[in-house]
């Protein structure tokens, strides 16, 4: 009997300690870091030799807690993975706008600065040098063909002048065989009359 009174004051004083810490449970032990919890866990719980001896329900609880904070920190992670790949998408996206929009303004600029001639686009400086091309071309056969020009007139101007020449020349000899032939008849009526008299 005498145990009895000796475990009944020790028993009842455990008890208004331990129907405090289930009433007044430290806020630490349901919110905060998993750190915090564990900090929390070790400061309630008893120890027993080199052990520390831990309520169930605190542990179940701390259990529940660190699933919860899993389930959090993985719907967080699907989602941030499923942002990312909604990133990437877009990414991707708009790098295939900017390579189609870079390939519109290369074919723009290429337009700008080309002509259109006969379904072909030829550059500007190629246009350019094709027409100074043409025009020094042009330019060279107008000035060979002036040369030419010159060259032929010249010989054209000398064959008539050689022409005229010849011309005066022929009517020259013309006018002087007439008068050699005149004054040959005139002689020869001079001398058929001087023989018929």
């Amino acid at each position: 009997m005498r145990i009895i009174y000796f475990l009944l004051p020790l028993f009842l004083g455990l008890q208004p300690e331990m129907l405090a810490q289930d009433e007044n449970p430290d806020p630490a032990s349901n919110e905060g870091t998993i750190q915090e919890q564990f900090e929390y866990l070790k400061k309630v719980s008893s120890n027993y030799q080199e052990y520390k001896v831990v309520k169930r329900a605190q542990l179940e609880q701390l259990e529940a807690n660190i699933g919860d904070s899993i389930a959090h920190y993985q719907g967080v992670i699907q989602q941030l993975n499923t942002t990312l790949q909604e990133n990437k998408n877009q990414i991707n996206q708009l790098n295939q706008k900017v390579s189609q929009t870079n390939d519109q303004l290369a074919q723009a600029i290429a337009e700008r600065d080309s002509f259109r001639i006969f379904g072909t686009l030829l550059h500007k400086r190629f246009y350019t040098n094709l027409v100074w091309g043409i025009i020094a071309l042009l330019l060279l056969v107008l000035l060979v063909s002036f040369i030419r020009f010159k060259r032929s007139h010249r010989i054209t101007a000398e064959t008539k002048q050689s022409l005229e020449d010849l011309r005066e020349e022929f009517e020259q000899h013309r006018r002087n065989t007439l008068e050699r032939e005149r004054k040959l008849n005139r002689q020869l009526v001079d001398a058929l009359n001087k023989t018929n008299s």
